[in-house]
């Protein structure tokens, strides 16, 4: 069974003015798409065929630049698209929201590391907000690495992932990485995230 491009969740104009429509078709239609038929050409006939997205990121031979590369662009990618809604931004509520409290002592200190995270990954990444031993952590990551992954140094379950790749961002915001931080907070879909947080809880 090969891995699909997943349908966005909206239009590629519903996060504008702050991800445009432009650089939401290329970044599914061509990026996106790339990795999954890359991917699916790196398991095809071996023992990584017929396993979960996930199961192939944890158990990663690190070695693997194909799957690494092309596995990881897929998987992240997948849940990028859906932590953004036309309807998103403010702030998260409910267990969630306390648990951000507790672990960096507000949402503004939060969204500081976060943006510090996402700001200071040197080249193209992520930025991550994960779930660890129970409490909530900031990271990052280089290419298309993440913290299901063994070995990089940032851990965890994911349940929120900002691409600072310079696809992700360049035909608007150009060199300027911090604007398109600043407006990834405008589109963040709290309440997916809070999904994802209760079931790794």
């Amino acid at each position: 069974m090969s891995f699909e491009l997943p349908q966005l969740p909206h239009a590629y104009d519903a996060l504008e003015p702050h991800i445009d429509a432009r650089t939401m078709e290329i970044h599914h239609s061509k990026h996106h798409n790339g990795y999954t038929t890359k991917l699916n050409a790196a398991i095809d006939g071996t023992d990584l065929a017929g396993k979960s997205i996930e199961d192939i990121c944890t158990g990663m031979d690190m070695s693997n630049k194909a799957v690494r590369n092309n596995g990881g662009g897929y998987y992240n990618h997948n849940q990028f698209w859906t932590a953004m809604s036309p309807n998103g931004g403010g702030t998260p509520s409910g267990d969630l929201a306390a648990a951000i409290d507790s672990a960096f002592g507000s949402f503004d200190e939060f969204k500081a590391a976060f943006s510090s995270a996402a700001g200071t990954r040197f080249g193209s990444g992520w930025a991550w907000l994960c779930v660890k031993d129970g409490k909530l952590e900031v990271c990052s990551s280089a290419n298309q690495d993440n913290p299901l992954m063994p070995g990089i140094g940032c851990g965890g379950a994911p349940i929120l992932g900002l691409d600072v790749w310079e696809h992700a961002y360049y035909l608007n915001y150009q060199n300027r990485r911090p604007d398109y931080i600043a407006a990834f907070f405008n589109v963040i879909n709290w309440d997916e995230i809070s999904t994802r947080f209760a079931a790794v809880i």
